[in-house]
């Protein structure tokens, strides 16, 4: 050792003091207080060393940017995961490989084995405590459920800072290997620098259990059987999964899985490399997935998460479940259209739909029409359309089934189905006073069984029918044939108000509402036209009705 490095307190075997409670308590990712921008300069300074020839003089240049024995081991623990890359070659032959700190030094390269072994003796040059621990880990090639048998496969540290041992794995923090195990790629994850038990053991179960750290600590079948929730969960700032095992029984053709987080977090997911099967919601602390696997047998089941905030972050996995389907509900066969997540959410709110009629996703119905209503947010121009499988419903007529009706800043859409099924009605926005395309923001499912229903669609309308227009009557966009038809609209600032029918009926104004009465005999289609002005000569066709063939 140098002289001045002052060895602190002997450490003693873990126990006591050093125990965190188990399960986690959602406090904080690290087992003791880390500031990560009081390391910025340190981190900065530790990555620019460049020795290779000794362990000694590596360290000395380490230490000379830090004081404390938290920077000590922050620096030596930054080098590594910086410089040291997994050799999957060696891995592949151990006879050849030399775990030995000069020969790790050397070479850039090693196994966990050789990580952790550099790890000890830095920090014993550095005068730090700190052990090497080995066991099992749900690392490269962990299958879901697996039990663990025979040698451990894997090692890492126990550091002794501040009167308490805390746990590392300098391995993980420097990057991964791919699936085929062939190729390693630094990625430096702060995760599992001073990770805290509760979650270290999460997938690191160590040979001898006082090293969890943990009150209580956990068997073997309980690692065995606990859900594998990798950094990212963490990072992200998710707390919980449920189920917290990894294999999900389905009942009567459904699984269910919910995730809670602290902050708003943008989630998707794939059952089988899809996402059709399945209905997510998003909730202020989370999300909530319904699935309905299509086929009996084992499904893998991956959820992806990112946080609001990122622009163009991709969904990093969270989490990885096996449903095993005994039985297919096919009624839950969901529409081609359906976007996840489904209905309205903290994202649909900062879109500028607030205080939706409808929280949930599904819509039922039993006759065949439903009405949603919204506060609009400012300068919100809506458009909305409906889609169904295998129907006729073409794009245009689809959007003839919705209607549009604002008062002030509430919008309604009244819907009136074609037939029976499950439809998708997608809700598209834009700033009004934006000339560009609408953007989607969210959709319905909406289910209806009763066959009897057969709604005709609402009337066309032209674009002279101004947004704060209302129909009261006739809404079906079919008329009876030689009937007298009785018409209700609600339009201010017109001046005349014609329905232009074989003859032309004007409408009276009574109270904001223009009413009156027209013949269809002897007429294919009626027309809805306004002056909207004294003075002019020309009307202005608003709507269009279709009349029934005789």
């Amino acid at each position: 050792d140098f002289p001045g490095f002052q060895r602190t307190e002997a450490p003693r075997p873990p126990g006591g003091k050093d125990l965190h409670a188990y399960p986690w308590d959602k406090s904080s990712l690290k087992s003791m207080p880390v500031d990560l921008q009081q390391f910025e300069k340190l981190d900065a300074y530790a990555l620019k060393v460049n020795i290779k020839n000794s362990v000694e003089e590596l360290v000395k240049a380490l230490l000379k940017q830090a004081r404390t024995d938290l920077e000590k081991v922050r620096a030596i623990w930054m080098w590594i995961c910086h410089h040291i890359e997994y050799d999957v070659v060696g891995y592949h032959n151990k006879s050849q490989l030399s775990c030995k700190p000069i020969d790790v030094l050397q070479t850039g390269k090693s196994i966990c084995e050789g990580y952790a072994g550099l790890f000890e003796h830095m920090c014993s040059i550095a005068g730090i405590h700190c052990m090497k621990l080995s066991g099992y880990s749900k690392g490269y090639g962990y299958k879901m459920g697996q039990t663990f048998t025979g040698d451990s496969d894997h090692a890492w540290n126990a550091v002794y800072l501040d009167g308490r041992w805390h746990l590392l794995d300098s391995t993980w923090g420097s990057g991964s290997v791919d699936d085929s195990f062939t190729k390693f790629t630094f990625r430096y994850n702060e995760f599992y620098f001073l990770t805290h038990p509760a979650l270290f053991i999460n997938n690191h179960f160590p040979d001898n259990s006082n090293w969890q750290l943990l009150k209580p600590t956990l068997t073997l079948k309980n690692f065995e059987s606990n859900m594998l929730h990798n950094s990212n969960f963490y990072m992200l700032g998710l707390l919980t999964a449920h189920p917290e095992t990894s294999v999900i029984q389905t009942v009567n053709g459904k699984a269910s899985v919910s995730v809670d987080c602290r902050s708003a977090t943008l989630f998707t997911f794939k059952l089988k490399g899809t996402d059709e099967h399945g209905l997510m919601t998003l909730k202020k602390h989370g999300m909530k997935l319904e699935i309905y696997p299509q086929k009996t047998g084992s499904h893998k089941l991956q959820i992806f998460a990112k946080p609001s905030k990122a622009s163009e972050e991709v969904y990093n996995c969270v989490l990885e479940y096996v449903v095993e389907c005994k039985s297919v509900d096919k009624a839950m066969r969901f529409p081609k259209d359906l976007h996840q997540p489904v209905g309205p959410s903290w994202f649909t709110e900062r879109q500028g739909f607030l205080r939706p009629s409808h929280p949930d996703p599904i819509i039922h119905t039993n006759d065949g029409r439903c009405s949603i209503t919204f506060t609009l947010g400012k300068d919100i121009s809506v458009f909305a359309s409906l889609h169904c499988d295998n129907s006729s419903l073409t794009e245009d007529m689809g959007r003839r089934h919705i209607m549009q009706i604002h008062r002030g800043n509430q919008i309604e859409l009244k819907i009136h189905l074609p037939h029976a099924g499950n439809f998708v009605l997608k809700i598209y926005a834009k700033k009004k006073s934006d000339p560009g395309n609408y953007d989607y923001i969210f959709n319905y499912l909406i289910t209806c069984l009763n066959t009897e229903v057969k709604w005709p669609a609402f009337p066309q309308s032209y674009s002279k029918w101004a947004e704060e227009y209302e129909i009261l009557e006739p809404l079906s966009g079919l008329l009876p044939a030689n009937r007298n038809v009785q018409f209700k609209l609600k339009m201010h600032g017109i001046a005349k108000v014609l329905v232009q029918a074989e003859n032309a009926y004007p409408l009276t104004q009574n109270r904001g509402y223009w009413e009156g009465t027209c013949n269809t005999s002897g007429c294919t289609e009626v027309f809805v036209m306004v002056h909207e002005n004294a003075n002019h000569s020309f009307y202005s066709h608003v709507l269009k009705y279709e009349v029934e063939t005789q």
